[in-house]
């Protein structure tokens, strides 16, 4: 093997993985260099993708033309579409994993591209030249060039994990710390902080008395992430895992409570920002000190495993506390676990020392991904390792930044907060900080962004084509019921039956859809079949190992239905949103119009803002930090206020 590269990525988690599974299959030749290749993709804390946001997030990422859906939907055990019972701006899909078989299919995907070397060592110092850094050298020795690289090292930078008063080394149990990247990049002038994560027990799900806590089921007709034409194992007919409710009580809490003491989070063994959205339990009790219990989540690992996840209870007391409070809680008096819960504290940069490709203001050529930005969950990750991928190819081939702005995609706000703002605590994404979340709905990040991606290369002539005719017919359909009326006499009965008005003259179909009681499925019997039924086309996509030769390989005509059935599925769904949510979509496209004029607002490089005397000194100290190239970037600044933003808008409006 060579060791001239065009890019290096350095870390194989989630962001390690997409960035180098995006830079070769644009064409760089490129190596991803990780500690152990048995471990890639771990899914560390709970093995499940998507969420709240996040798994909006999982669909972009597919919408471009990166992986993480479909090696979600070809490992998932249970899938659920959360907040189905709010507007589709909430709508935000999950599914739960089988962590085993989402990191196989990710070594056997990754394994399988073009243009990308795996290597098995740690990354201890970085090569630097006056035109930045120029390649890596690893602990046994052997040293990599490259035009850029990645860094993408999770919780592994100077790596401490925390049971009681018990500190080991490491980024997970069981895997060692890496050591010297900080140091490097300290005196190269980044700045390094520390933050904190966490993961709770991991239980013998035959030691646990399921009748005492409720079951949690999936959706009863599962969905996918990927849109692309392949079905994932629970819409073939593979019976779902189901995950379980219990909580905890106010015996569970005195115990804990009481050894409050021997928590390295309050005896200032744990220094570093721990993540408010998903506290320990101990954090819990100290913020909520008069609620008597708390929700927890007992989740599958896998099909084939008896080991369960204990989501809500990440805790840093020793193991012999962690048990005592464990065997209160109803359902788990016999308990038995296979790991205990522990917290790790790892070195990350914060992110306002990048710009919006996520590379380094301060070392060229050097880019960052992940939890090294102050992140939380794999689908963040993800997306940043794809970001970064694309702009160090662009910028290895000479073209234009590749960014996304807060009204085109999730992944637009993540960075755009991560950048302008910077973080104070792991940083997780939800649908409220999406100023236009309707426009960034779940259901149509492939009309948001394939093309972009396509237009680059990323996205494929496959999933183009797929795209394009998805919106085809949901364009005939769509067109046919904002312009063709229904007559009193055809749909009057159908009214009277569900206790709705009737109509005393012709109306369009989509007035009568905008009635809240009314959904288009209700209509379709009245609309000729032709304008929304569809063959969507196969594809042809490497077949991913879980399944054998049988993934995604469609062997029978009822398979091929059950394709044509969620292809059909999701062009209603999207007529139907576009209908019913017209005025607010049309509204908020309007005001995100106005924002765009700010963003062409620029800013020049390096322009020195103590020369506008009528900013605020705390404004003028932010910007000079923060460096916005555009007024909309300066107007999210914290510190900087709208009368700061009027100002520069006077100023550089001249």
């Amino acid at each position: 093997m060579s060791n001239q590269f065009d890019i290096i990525v350095i870390g194989a988690g989630h962001a390690g993985c997409e960035a180098a599974y995006v830079a070769a299959t644009l064409g760089a030749n490129t190596l991803l260099i990780t500690m152990d290749l048995n471990k890639i993709a771990q899914m560390s804390c709970n093995p499940s993708m998507g969420g709240v946001a996040k798994g909006q997030v999982v669909r972009e990422i597919d919408a471009l033309g990166g992986a993480s859906a479909l090696i979600t939907d070809a490992s998932t055990i249970q899938f659920r579409m959360l907040n189905s019972s709010k507007g589709p701006a909430m709508w935000s899909p999950r599914a739960q994993c089988d962590r085993v078989h989402f990191s196989f299919n990710w070594r056997y995907l990754l394994e399988r591209t073009p243009n990308l070397s795996l290597w098995q060592d740690s990354v201890s110092d970085f090569i630097f030249s006056s035109s930045g850094v120029t390649g890596v050298s690893t602990s046994l020795g052997a040293t990599f060039y490259g035009k850029k690289v990645i860094l993408t090292a999770g919780t592994f930078l100077n790596g401490a994990l925390f049971i009681g008063d018990k500190v080991g080394q490491g980024g997970r149990v069981g895997e060692p710390s890496s050591y010297g990247l900080s140091e490097s990049l300290k005196r190269e002038g980044i700045v390094v902080d520390r933050m904190k994560t966490g993961t709770p027990p991991r239980v013998d799900i035959r030691s646990i008395d399921l009748s005492k806590l409720e079951p949690q089921h999936g959706d009863h007709s599962p969905r996918r992430f990927s849109y692309l034409n392949r079905l994932s194992p629970l819409q073939l007919g593979h019976k779902e895992k189901v995950c379980y409710i219990g909580h905890t009580n106010k015996i569970v809490h005195r115990i804990l409570e009481d050894s409050f003491s021997q928590s390295p989070l309050f005896s200032g063994k744990i220094t570093g920002l721990g993540p408010r959205y998903c506290p320990s339990i101990e954090d819990k009790l100290k913020s909520f000190a008069g609620k008597d219990s708390h929700q927890l989540f007992l989740e599958p690992e896998g099909w084939s495993t008896n080991e369960y996840y204990l989501q809500g209870f990440s805790s840093s007391l020793p193991f012999e506390v962690q048990m005592r409070a464990l065997k209160e809680i109803s359902g788990f008096e016999r308990v038995a676990i296979y790991r205990p819960a522990y917290a790790v504290e790892y070195d990350y940069f914060p992110p306002t020392q990048l710009n919006h490709t996520l590379e380094s203001k301060i070392i060229p050529n050097l880019y960052f991904a992940g939890q090294v930005n102050g992140t939380t969950g794999y689908e963040e990750a993800a997306a940043q390792g794809l970001i970064a991928a694309i702009n160090a190819f662009n910028s290895i081939k000479e073209r234009e930044p590749f960014t996304l702005k807060r009204d085109q995609a999730y992944i637009g706000v993540l960075i755009d907060d991560l950048v302008t703002k910077g973080v104070d605590e792991p940083y997780r994404l939800f649908t409220s900080r999406a100023e236009y979340r309707i426009l960034l709905r779940q259901d149509n990040a492939d009309s948001r962004l394939t093309h972009l991606s396509h237009s680059i290369g990323l996205a494929s002539d496959e999933r183009y084509q797929t795209m394009v005719k998805k919106y085809e017919r949901r364009d005939s359909l769509h067109n046919y019921l904002t312009k063709t009326n229904i007559s009193p006499s055809q749909i009057n009965p159908f009214l009277h039956s569900i206790g709705e008005s009737l109509i005393d003259q012709p109306r369009r179909f989509s007035d009568l859809l905008k009635r809240p009681s009314i959904i288009l499925e209700h209509l379709l019997p009245y609309v000729p079949r032709e304008t929304f039924d569809s063959e969507p086309a196969l594809s042809k996509v490497d077949i991913l190992p879980y399944f054998g030769d049988s993934a995604f390989r469609f062997t029978s005509e009822s398979e091929y239905l059950l394709l044509s059935s969620s292809f059909r599925r999701e062009i209603l769904e999207s007529v139907e949103i576009s209908i019913k949510y017209q005025g607010y979509i049309e509204r908020e496209r309007k005001a995100a119009d106005k924002l765009l004029r700010l963003e062409e607002m620029e800013i020049p490089e390096n322009f020195n803002y103590r020369r506008v005397a009528s900013l605020s000194n705390e404004s003028k100290e932010k910007l000079m930090s923060h460096r916005p190239t555009t007024i909309s970037q300066a107007s999210r600044i914290p510190g900087v206020s709208p009368a700061d933003i009027a100002v520069l808008i006077l100023y550089f409006g001249r």
